[in-house]
């Protein structure tokens, strides 16, 4: 993220090309000029009839080295999604949240769910764990799994705004493109990362959340693009293009400042990007 910021990474915007009802395919292409890699993810979006509102990420990351041109790694994109997208997750709530962070919520109890519950467990303290989900006997079967596989107290909460009270770090790991998360439910000191919704069309907290703290992409351009709450928030004049803090890269590299006091709501903004995928696939490359 640091590259991304700098400059030392080439990326096209992503671009999705509908193949059918509730079908997507999309493409997302970069270069890690720096790490002398290039390539691209390649990934079908399907809708689950059986599961309305989910869909199935299935795909590749094809990485090519930049001295020969040849392709020489293809990873199984669904993999690398889920650990680099709950990696970046837990870098950012590492550089923004309080340090003693000891409660989290989860909204959310799918495949990310875990993982940033895992991710995040490497970076705070976590002792108390509360999940939300629409249906709470998921959460509940969530939360006896994650508990087994972590020794982490993991408690399903039916009502979101009991479960997002009181909490130190809150993320956003579902499938809403309507608010699931408002402003009011937030105290002093929260640190939000909003992740499940990455197109410009669904948003999983209220406009107003972007209002409410100070406010970190992972970069300008793909904020402007594709990140409904702020595009909400500016839609609704409750802020300005201005209002974004910093990329996490910035903050990373000690360019711009991060959290600036204990009492701060700090939220931080989940796209993904294609540097990413690529990064985590050439390390596979290099390890094997």
């Amino acid at each position: 993220m640091i590259a991304l910021s700098a400059g030392e990474t080439r990326q096209l915007p992503r671009t999705i090309i509908p193949i059918g009802a509730g079908r997507l395919f999309g493409q997302m292409p970069g270069a890690l000029l720096s790490e002398g890699y290039f390539g691209a993810k390649l990934v079908s979006v399907f809708a689950e009839p059986d599961r309305p509102g989910r869909t199935a990420h299935l795909g590749v990351v094809v990485l090519f080295d930049a001295e020969s041109g040849q392709a020489v790694c293809v990873a199984d994109a669904g993999a690398i999604t889920l650990i680099r997208t709950a990696a970046g997750t837990a870098v950012a709530t590492d550089a923004l949240a309080v340090p003693d962070a000891e409660r989290l919520t989860v909204m959310g109890y799918g495949h990310q769910a875990s993982a940033h519950i895992e991710a995040l467990a490497r970076v705070r303290p976590l002792r108390e764990v509360k999940v939300w989900g629409r249906s709470i006997e998921r959460a509940r079967a969530f939360c006896v799994t994650m508990a087994e596989k972590t020794g982490l107290a993991m408690l399903p909460v039916a009502d979101p705004r009991e479960a997002v009270t009181d909490a130190q770090i809150v993320c956003t790991v579902t499938g809403a493109v309507e608010p699931i998360l408002f402003a009011d439910w937030l105290t002093p000191g929260t640190h939000v990362n909003l992740v499940g919704a990455s197109v410009a069309s669904a948003a999983e907290a209220e406009a107003a959340v972007v209002s409410v703290g100070r406010y970190f992409v992972e970069s300008r351009e793909s904020a402007r693009n594709g990140a409904g709450e702020f595009l909400r928030a500016v839609a609704a004049g409750l802020v300005t293009e201005d209002c974004i803090q910093a990329e996490i890269g910035e903050v990373l590299a000690g360019m711009r400042p991060g959290r600036q006091s204990a009492s701060e709501i700090t939220i931080y903004k989940s796209i993904g990007h294609a540097v990413q995928d690529l990064a985590a696939t050439a390390y596979l490359y290099e390890q094997s």
